[in-house]
């Protein structure tokens, strides 16, 4: 199974009387995340199901990652939610699930302690905003025993 890791891009910033869950993307962050996605749609990546973190800019990064790799099945989930356990994300997948491909759109830190989860490996990774991993897994029972394939990140895409 290949799980496609997407942070969120660029979010408005804290403000005195907006809930954090309420953050919208700025204009800078919906243009990077399709910059990322139309490489990662270059390179044949087409989920089968998105699962978005409810806040709203996770949101909103799911619905463009939708929209740019043609993916209409999105899925909120709390196990997204920057405070829930990665082991949790994982058993979600892969238990409830019947898919060779998802991408999960969420947050750090939680999005790094996953990564770190999915490779089996004693590490934390630093997800930038915008940014796109793939990761392959073997097998749904168990643990995720993945293998890094490639991350994309704004600052490459731009490059491109």
């Amino acid at each position: 199974m290949d799980i496609y890791v997407l942070r969120h891009g660029d979010a408005e910033e804290r403000e005195t009387g907006l809930a954090d869950r309420d953050r919208k993307l700025t204009a800078k962050g919906k243009r990077d995340l399709k910059e990322v996605l139309k490489i990662a749609r270059k390179a044949e990546v087409a989920p089968d199901l998105i699962l978005t973190s409810p806040l709203r800019r996770a949101k909103e990064t799911a619905a463009i990652a939708s929209e740019v790799l043609g993916c209409k099945n999105v899925v909120e989930t709390k196990n997204l939610l920057p405070g829930a356990s990665p082991e949790q994300i994982w058993k979600e997948i892969s238990t409830d699930y019947k898919v060779d491909k998802i991408l999960v759109a969420g947050h750090q830190p939680h999005l790094g302690s996953l990564i770190g989860l999915l490779l089996e490996a004693a590490i934390m990774v630093d997800l930038k905003k915008g940014s796109l991993v793939r990761i392959e897994t073997h097998g749904k029972l168990g643990p995720p025993r993945g293998v890094l394939k490639w991350m994309i990140t704004t600052k490459l895409a731009k490059a491109e």
